[in-house]
């Protein structure tokens, strides 16, 4: 299968698998990837989501053989955008579970932007990151003049989109593109021990940090914090938080 899925304690896992074409997606993937979102936000045994490519790139973006079947209108395009690309973005909004992008190789293009809208990025020292709509005389289809601002800021984000260069992972890392390097050997270990982390955390106030953060991007402080009130009062009546907060209190007390 071009897109596999998995879950297992906890951990969803989706594979891009066209490791012959550097995991460029057709648009038969893009329903099967906004699918498994969707089949990962609704198992209650799913708590966190990996993302990850097969072979030695994570996308290449679209498969631009399958651009050949759109009929050559301005209205085809934008369909095949918004009616079957956008599908991803989408679920992923949709999705209040943490969801991690395990870059095992170069990304570009669309293949970044699926990769900048997820919560997390986690690379491998050898990944090179482009955008590079540029080069082939287009605009960022997928997200990325939304998603890669919000990441590096405007000035840096308009320099890589309007040129079209590769970085590396370090470099990636020091401007906020990416949360952490490993190497290449190590990155799915590393991606694998911090989704368990995660996977072991209350799922509920999990989910409500993530909505929060997402939805104080478009609002005021004052909203941000009405918004987080409301959901200090849902998860403090849980019995998951009365039990933590009673432990933590025997902590405190020094209690046996």
């Amino acid at each position: 299968m071009d897109l596999q899925y998995a879950a297992e304690n906890g951990i969803a896992t989706l594979t891009l698998n066209r490791p012959a074409r550097k995991n460029a997606f057709t648009f038969e993937m893009i329903a099967d990837w906004a699918d498994a979102l969707r089949e990962a936000a609704a198992d209650p045994d799913v708590r966190v989501v990996v993302l990850t490519g097969s072979g030695k790139g994570f996308c290449a973006g679209v498969d631009l053989d399958t651009l050949l079947d759109v009929e050559d209108t301005a209205l085809e395009h934008k369909s095949m955008l918004h009616d079957r690309i956008h599908q991803v973005a989408r679920a992923l909004e949709d999705l209040d579970k943490p969801v991690i992008a395990a870059m095992n190789g170069d990304a570009v293009g669309a293949g970044l932007d699926m990769a900048l809208m997820c919560d997390m990025r986690f690379v491998a020292r050898s990944a090179r990151l482009s955008e590079g709509y540029i080069r082939l005389g287009l605009v960022p289809g997928d997200g990325g003049c939304w998603f890669l601002p919000r990441l590096v800021g405007q000035a840096k984000a308009l320099e890589l989109l309007l040129s079209g260069d590769f970085v590396d992972a370090e470099e990636a890392l020091r401007i906020g593109m990416v949360n952490r390097v490993y190497d290449d050997e190590e990155l799915m270990k590393e991606t694998y021990a911090f989704a368990a982390k995660l996977a072991a955390n209350p799922v509920l106030p999990m989910g409500m940090i993530k909505r929060t953060v997402r939805m104080s991007e478009r609002s005021d402080m004052r909203a941000s914090l009405d918004l987080i009130s409301s959901h200090m009062a849902v998860v403090m009546s849980t019995d998951e938080a009365h039990g933590a907060m009673a432990a933590m209190r025997r902590s405190v007390r020094g209690d046996r």
